[in-house]
């Protein structure tokens, strides 16, 4: 056996898609894995010692799309971040800028179905860009119920979007109330159609709107069981908050009966979303308990004072983001909540990551990030606080956590792309994109007042073979992120 391009030495590597568990070299040769075992040798050596080696996280919910955040995602583990549950329109624009810019990590996107309806419903065009959509979120005009006639041109834009190369649907149904079911079950048709999964962020449940037209949950798992599409929920956590025990059963019922439903979470009580959401408007914000002082406006990074200000915040920013705490992660009975959708069978790690809020000027590629940059501390640390919680704390091993946080997301993404994605995996052959993190080590440091603070124990993470972080430092110049999508 000759010289690799590089080794990581003396690690142990957990690889839960090989049932491998042991102290052994691992070996990359350009792009891939090229060998596991002993005494391997290497033009390049990365130190392993001390250090779990596996198959860098594959995070299906990021909107953090920018080199800056990917660097944060970056020393959270991982590897993969993809645009899937609000998704973009025209795709083709996204997948250019993230090239011509280059970009930290691998990237994909789905294609935006509230983009979709934007366009057909208001007449403004996506750029390929979700924060522009972002934008329009408080505008009543594509909230409300389609025509037939516009139904079919939402879905004819969907239709090319994936024949662009999408990785399936992004549904923010949950930000259209008016929308017809459906409207929602022809979208699901079409993704069991294509063979590609949709992304929902789910409507109300009836718990918080009795007057809404369905309840959330119950319209996923239908979508599933009628049309045969793979429905991925999208953080479980937050769009149930303290009912999730219901819907998990609700989920749980429809797999035993063979739907394919997938769930992911994040481990905060509180969220961040556009201020103007419907979902906040003041007059419903007691649906879910809250009070206006319970938001905080992040371009002032200060709390909402009340229903008239937060009024005049959705008036004038209505994409602006905001951090809404649901619940409080000091409570014993908030925290099991959380728990709860966390260590539901077969949930994995997902972060809902954030784009960058400036204060002031931008500065995207600095590093450290300034003061300045602004966004929810999952972006930072949810795959960090995740282990933390659930290994260090909790009841999960670290094989279970890694196949939870790469080899689950990695299953989504090959249904996504029509096959195997080489992702999830050190099998040799597989892309070597990898992260080799010290278990003791490995935690989170973003808070809500300090949201920009990398987590640390990131030893090395390499995508595509090339190290991103080395010795627990970035490396500036790395760009070695590869599009990911639909052949």
């Amino acid at each position: 056996m000759g010289e690799f391009s590089v080794v990581i030495r003396g690690g142990r590597v957990i690889d839960p898609g090989q049932g491998l568990d042991t102290s052994v070299d691992l070996a990359i040769e350009g792009t891939r894995v090229a060998a596991i075992g002993p005494n391997l040798r290497g033009r390049l050596i990365l130190d392993g010692a001390g250090c779990v080696v596996a198959p860098g996280f594959v995070d299906l919910h990021s909107h953090a799309q920018s080199v800056g955040g990917h660097r944060l995602q970056a020393f959270d583990g991982v590897t993969t971040t993809l645009e899937l549950e609000a998704g973009v329109i025209p795709v083709a624009a996204a997948y250019t800028r993230a090239e011509v810019e280059g970009r930290p990590l691998n990237y994909g996107y789905s294609a935006s179905w509230a983009a979709a309806r934007i366009e057909v419903l208001t007449g403004h065009r996506g750029d390929g860009r979700a924060t522009t959509m972002l934008a329009r979120f408080a505008d009543p005009g594509w909230q409300r119920e389609a025509t037939a006639a516009e139904e079919d041109r939402i879905l004819g834009l969907l239709e090319s979007e994936l024949a662009a190369g999408a990785l399936g649907i992004g549904v923010l149904v949950g930000y259209a109330p008016g929308t017809s079911p459906a409207e929602y079950l022809r979208v699901a048709r079409l993704a069991a159609a294509s063979r590609v999964p949709t992304y929902t962020h789910v409507r109300d449940l009836v718990d918080f709107a009795p007057d809404a037209r369905v309840d959330g949950a119950e319209e996923l798992v239908r979508a599933a069981s009628e049309t045969g599409a793979h429905m991925h929920y999208c953080h479980v956590n937050s769009t149930s908050l303290r009912h999730v025990d219901r819907v998990l059963a609700l989920v749980d019922r429809v797999r035993r009966a063979g739907a394919v439903v997938t769930t992911e979470a994040y481990p905060y009580g509180a969220g961040m979303t556009a201020i103007g959401a419907a979902f906040l408007a003041p007059e419903r914000l007691a649906e879910r308990g809250l009070r206006p002082t319970d938001i905080v406006y992040v371009p002032t990074n200060r709390r909402v004072r009340d229903a008239e200000h937060l009024s005049r915040l959705r008036a004038a920013d209505p994409g602006g983001l905001c951090i809404v705490h649901f619940l409080d992660e000091g409570k014993a009975a908030d925290a099991a909540v959380m728990r709860a959708s966390l260590l539901h069978e077969d949930t994995m790690v997902a972060s809902d990551a954030m784009p960058l809020t400036w204060q002031g000027a931008a500065d995207d590629r600095a590093w450290p990030l300034p003061p300045s940059a602004l966004t929810h501390p999952r972006t930072a640390g949810t795959f960090a606080r995740s282990f933390r919680r659930l290994v260090g704390e909790g009841p999960l091993s670290i094989a279970e956590f890694i196949r939870r946080a790469s080899l689950l997301p990695a299953g989504v993404l090959a249904a996504a792309v029509g096959g195997a994605a080489r992702k999830g995996t050190l099998a040799v052959g597989a892309d070597a994109d990898v992260v080799v993190f010290a278990p003791d080590a490995f935690r989170d440091r973003a808070t809500y007042e300090a949201s920009t603070e990398p987590s640390t124990g990131v030893r090395h993470l390499l995508v595509s073979g090339e190290p991103v972080v080395r010795d627990g430092t970035l490396v500036l110049h790395a760009r070695p992120g590869r599009p990911v999508r639909r052949p």
